[in-house]
């Protein structure tokens, strides 16, 4: 279980670190948070999930995917990308109208 736990925290550092680093503050802004709050009641296969969209390289579509002015790719079409577009609408967009940002 020890193992286990330790694996989890150093892969959901290693996730933290992508989400928060990705190189165009409106996505840095939506998923790092995402990532802070939500990661760590992700299962394994959602981290799979989370994983394969932080890989995706160009951060301007993958900010359009996930406030809907470009189409999903099927393959990131997802209850993960259902959670980080909650969390944008619930979380990210209230924090700004509130002055954040």
């Amino acid at each position: 279980m020890a193992d286990t736990d330790a694996r989890l925290k150093q892969r959901l550092g290693r996730i933290t670190f992508r989400a928060w680093r990705r190189g165009f503050r409106e996505a840095d802004l939506v998923l790092g948070p995402f990532v802070d709050q939500v990661g760590p009641t992700l299962d394994e296969g959602e981290l799979d999930l989370l994983e394969a969209l932080l890989a995706e390289d160009d951060d301007h579509r993958l900010y359009a995917w996930i406030i809907g002015t470009e189409p999903t790719p099927a393959e990131h079409e997802t209850g993960v990308m259902a959670k980080v577009r909650a969390f944008m609408r619930d979380h990210v967009a209230s924090a700004v109208a509130a002055g954040a940002g």
